[in-house]
């Protein structure tokens, strides 16, 4: 029997996180509790979780902070919770790397389905059974190249020649799937929401520029100069697969 998925939870509200933490664990997940970045940190010195659920309103360390500490040392999916009134701090949580956010007070069965969907985008894919042969063509059918890296739709991972793993968040994950199968057609940014099903297309929209951005850095061979992912005045973005002007 498969382990069950470890969520750590954020909040330095103990009433809030243990109503989370107890509904969680009805529903099979094991739960690690924590009251801020420190107690975070150190939870995460002796274990790792599958996703964090996080707060973003707390007294002794922001959200934001703590998200980009956490991201800095490991590649985890992270769940933002957060008041209705900071779409900045959407945007911000979005940029620093997080995958999703909740509006506080959460609904829980809400936040148990988005979890759920984070951590099927965010879980390693086993290999399809068949022969060598025809596992083969599938892996490589599977395989985009983005400039200096290949992009595995089916494991979601970005990795360079070497097969060393870059890590990508859910959404830039979203908008490389895209690029992917519309190679070059000029992308406007509505279009990019479109297809990469963006569900907070407003902060989506804001944060679009700066994914592309962080994304050039991974697989641009010159980030300042963008001949993969090109910016098309007054139209949007176009994935160039061969990284020329045709």
């Amino acid at each position: 029997m498969s382990q069950s998925p470890h969520i750590f939870i954020v909040d330095d509200e103990a009433p809030a996180r243990e109503m989370v933490g107890d509904y969680l664990k009805m529903h099979g997940f094991t739960i690690t509790l924590c009251d801020g970045g420190k107690s975070l940190r150190e939870a995460t010195d002796s274990a790792t979780p599958d996703l964090v659920v996080l707060d973003l309103n707390m007294p002794e360390e922001d959200g934001l902070s703590i998200i980009r500490d956490l991201k800095s040392r490991m590649n985890v999916p992270v769940i933002m919770l957060t008041a209705t009134a900071s779409p900045i701090d959407r945007v911000v949580g979005l940029e620093l790397g997080a995958d999703d956010y909740v509006a506080k007070p959460c609904e829980l069965r809400e936040l148990m389905a988005r979890i759920r969907s984070v951590l099927r985008r965010s879980a390693p894919k086993a290999p399809a059974a068949g022969t060598d042969a025809t596992a083969a063509k599938k892996a490589t059918e599977q395989l985009v190249r983005f400039g200096t890296k290949w992009l595995d739709l089916d494991a979601q991972a970005l990795r360079d020649d070497e097969g060393n793993e870059h890590p990508l968040t859910a959404s830039e994950f979203s908008l490389l799937k895209v690029f992917a199968a519309n190679p070059k057609r000029v992308l406007s940014r509505e279009r990019l929401l479109e297809l990469a099903n963006a569900r907070d297309a407003e902060a989506f929209d804001r944060a679009v520029d700066l994914r592309i951005m962080r994304i050039r850095r991974k697989i641009e061979p010159d980030p300042t100069k963008p001949a993969v992912i090109r910016t098309i005045r007054g139209g949007g973005y176009l994935f160039s697969p061969s990284g020329d002007k045709a």
